[in-house]
């Protein structure tokens, strides 16, 4: 019997050897965290959960210097080459060639696109090839005319001049903490659902209502996130017997489709200038009108990007702008400024109505302020590619084809190589021209991809901050805002940088110096 074994016992002593000298010489080539034989760098990736975009930016910095770039190997589990290995960049050059140099090799990949096809379907954050050229083509169309930005001016205006303010100022009376996040979650979701497809679900008001869609839509999304997290045995597995997050996201995706039904309906009975009565009259590859099944999935696109993109940003926004108050005195001066210009210098008159976007339009350091929160807190902290083919990055590193590409969007704002030394201070001036009185983006487009780059970058930028400086004033024009003591500001770890637990802060009616007198706000 033992002499039967030995055989066995023998090969497979000869296969563990050949993998760990395999292994040995492996690790001397690759850069980025420890690994382990089997598992790669699944260890340290669960011990760094709570600080994933964190750890990455820490392998990253350590790999590279200001003569090379950041990029380094993350194999999780270390055991197929190909299909386990995520090679992560930051470099600007290394982004441009993914993003633009090398588009048609790195499309979101079939991974990406079947674990979130149940909520996204072919829509134009989940598709590639000509598929999302014809909705690109589309969207741009409808993104570049004034009437989509009187249209988000109008139902951001409406929403902060009639609950905003209203829950604000109540909080401000009851001497209460609000949760600034989901306030502004809420109001992004209304303006974004008011925009895409008439539909207003006003979540936001005083009472702060649970509203089954808005309920369905973050359930939705939550248990999709968990597909892309897990290997997909798993959540195939559990969409076969219907248990876990796939019984959730069955049932939430059964609520969205009936309202998003209810709107299309209404549209086919009175058109609107919202984005869901113009895709409407658009024809598919075919020269067909679009399904409704087609139309849903196109319009829940655009409410993904829009609602949770522009309301993080914001409650980042506010938390650094409460910990830094000479930026924040900057903010107000310059708002104080051309409102005495627009309006007089009347102070009732600041705080009657929200800006106009032409007012929001003059706000070059506000819009510094919020570009410099997106280079540090990216909305969306990372992406995700597939190469097709066989590739080498710019900096030499070879990408196997079928391998996952990472670009850390939230590391690629953190490089001294190409912010300075003072990479991960929050200074807006860094934005502005030499006499300060313009926005100066950097002239590399690939150094601050906050907005993705190339050509799938953001149709909705212009959109998106005009919303955030309505916002971001009209909350500062009238309270001062300070954090609820003990209260503990963390990312949460999901495809979106969430603050863990919201941002809970009191609100002070805001004094402001009107020539000799001193006026108080709200």
């Amino acid at each position: 019997m033992q002499m039967e074994s030995l055989p066995l016992l023998l090969t497979l002593a000869a296969i563990l050897s050949s993998y760990f000298l395999w292994f040995y010489l492996l690790t001397r080539t690759l850069t980025g965290p420890k690994l382990w034989p089997f598992v790669g760098s699944l260890p340290v990736l669960v011990k760094n959960r709570d600080r994933v975009h964190d750890w990455i930016a820490d392998n990253l910095r350590v790999v590279g210097d200001s003569a090379t770039y950041q990029t380094c190997i993350i194999p999780f589990p270390f055991l197929a080459r190909k299909q386990g290995f995520y090679t992560v960049t930051c470099h600007p050059k290394n982004l441009e060639h993914i993003l633009k140099t090398r588009f048609d090799n790195y499309p979101k990949g079939p991974k990406w696109q079947t674990a979130f096809h149940d909520l996204l379907g072919q829509g134009i954050f989940n598709s590639d090839g000509e598929t999302w050229l014809m909705q690109r083509k589309t969207a741009a169309l409808e993104f570049t005319t004034r009437t989509l930005r009187l249209a988000m001016a109008r139902w951001v205006n409406r929403a902060i001049k009639n609950r905003l303010w209203c829950i604000l100022d109540k909080a401000v009376k009851d001497n209460v903490s609000v949760d600034l996040q989901d306030l502004l979650l809420r109001l992004t979701f209304d303006n974004i659902c008011g925009l895409t497809f008439g539909k207003d679900p006003e979540t936001l008001s005083v009472e702060l209502p649970e509203n089954p869609f808005a309920i369905a839509f973050d359930s939705a999304t939550e248990a999709t996130m968990y597909r892309f997290l897990y290997p997909g045995l798993v959540w195939r597995f559990q969409k076969l017997l219907c248990i876990g997050p796939e019984k959730r996201l069955k049932h939430s995706l059964q609520i969205v489709e009936t309202y998003m039904n209810d709107a299309i309906f209404d549209r086919n009975k009175a058109p609107s200038d919202d984005l869901l009565s113009r895709f409407m009259k658009k024809r598919d590859t075919d020269g067909k009108p679009f399904s409704a099944a087609v139309l849903q999935r196109i319009i829940l696109n655009f409410v993904l990007a829009g609602r949770d993109t522009s309301s993080v940003a914001l409650s980042w926004f506010f938390y650094l702008v409460m910990t830094h108050p000479h930026v924040e005195e900057k903010i107000i001066t310059e708002l104080t400024t051309v409102l005495k210009q627009t309006r007089g210098g009347e102070r009732r008159r600041w705080t009657e109505d929200p800006l106009d976007f032409e007012e929001a339009d003059r706000l070059v350091y506000l819009k510094a302020a919020l570009a410099e929160t997106l280079r540090l807190y990216p909305s969306v902290p990372q992406d995700f590619k597939q190469a097709v083919a066989d590739d080498v990055l710019p900096d030499g590193t070879v990408v196997p084809a079928g391998s996952t590409v990472t670009y850390s969007i939230y590391s690629a704002g953190r490089v001294e190589s190409v912010w300075g030394e003072d990479s991960v201070e929050f200074k807006p001036e860094r934005w502005l021209s030499v006499r300060g009185d313009r926005f100066e983006p950097p002239k590399d487009g690939f150094k601050f991809v906050a907005f993705n780059a190339g050509p799938r970058v953001c149709l909705g930028k212009d959109l998106a901050y005009l919303q955030m400086k309505s916002v971001a004033a009209a909350v500062l024009l009238r309270y001062r805002l300070s954090p609820v003591p003990g209260h503990r500001v963390e990312q949460k770890m999901s495809l979106t940088l969430f603050m863990k637990n919201g941002l809970k802060v009191f609100l002070h009616p805001r004094e402001i110096e009107v020539g000799p007198a001193v006026a108080t706000a709200a």
